[in-house]
């Protein structure tokens, strides 16, 4: 279904060290899938695979970075379906860190939006800076049909939202990201949050590090 290699398993480093596999990693949001993956739609989470490390955006309150970075295949809470290969590029890490530190300056966690600019987007524009390539359609066709008609969209998936508040961590590189503390209690969501929704994991789960952007 749609462009590139799709499978379930696979190393996804090659030997030079400034050479790596771009990847998409895509998972289901719901057991729903199951069924309507076969005909080219479903509800699906993404992630971008490279050097060893998966990149995903998400929500939270804070005009700062809501890229962040996981191990690969291990987003929490939710469920791995499979990689798609995109292609390889020759970049150093540090390059690549100077990279997406500045796509985080463009996807702060306040601007996502689950029909305009949710975590397929960021992936797609991921793959397009990098490889030329787009991911393939069905993994966002939700977004693109709830932009032509939002009664198409499940209430549930309209009105959830997460509150995290990002915090700044060493890594072992010398660079600094962020993980995610204990979220706002829920009687302070306004109205305005109901616009949002965080297509990445529950409240306070510490398996993901947010991406420090780059400073202007």
């Amino acid at each position: 279904m749609g462009t590139g290699e799709v499978s379930n398993s696979g190393n996804q480093n090659v030997s030079n060290n400034n050479e790596t596999n771009v990847i998409l990693n895509v998972y289901d949001l719901t057991p729903i899938n199951n069924y309507c993956y076969w005909v080219g739609f479903g509800i699906f989470h993404s992630g971008i695979e490279v050097h060893g490390k998966e990149y995903g955006f998400g929500a939270h309150d804070f005009p700062i970075s809501g890229v962040f970075e996981v191990e690969p295949k291990s987003c929490p809470d939710f469920i791995f379906r499979c990689t798609i290969s995109l292609g390889c590029i020759n970049m150093p890490f540090s390059e690549f860190r100077a990279f997406i530190e500045s796509i985080a300056s463009e996807y702060h966690g306040d601007t996502y939006h689950l029909i305009s600019k949710n975590c397929n987007h960021f992936t797609d524009d991921m793959a397009h800076r990098l490889t030329g390539k787009h991911i393939p359609g069905w993994v966002n066709r939700l977004a693109r049909l709830g932009s032509l008609c939002s009664c198409l969209l499940p209430e549930s998936l309209k009105l959830t939202t997460v509150k995290q508040l990002p915090e700044y961590h060493e890594m072992e590189d010398g660079t600094e990201s962020l993980s995610t503390a204990t979220p706002r209690n829920s009687t302070e969501i306004d109205d305005t949050d109901q616009e949002k929704h965080l297509l990445s994991p529950k409240d306070g789960n510490l398996d993901i590090a947010f991406v420090k952007e780059a400073q202007k």
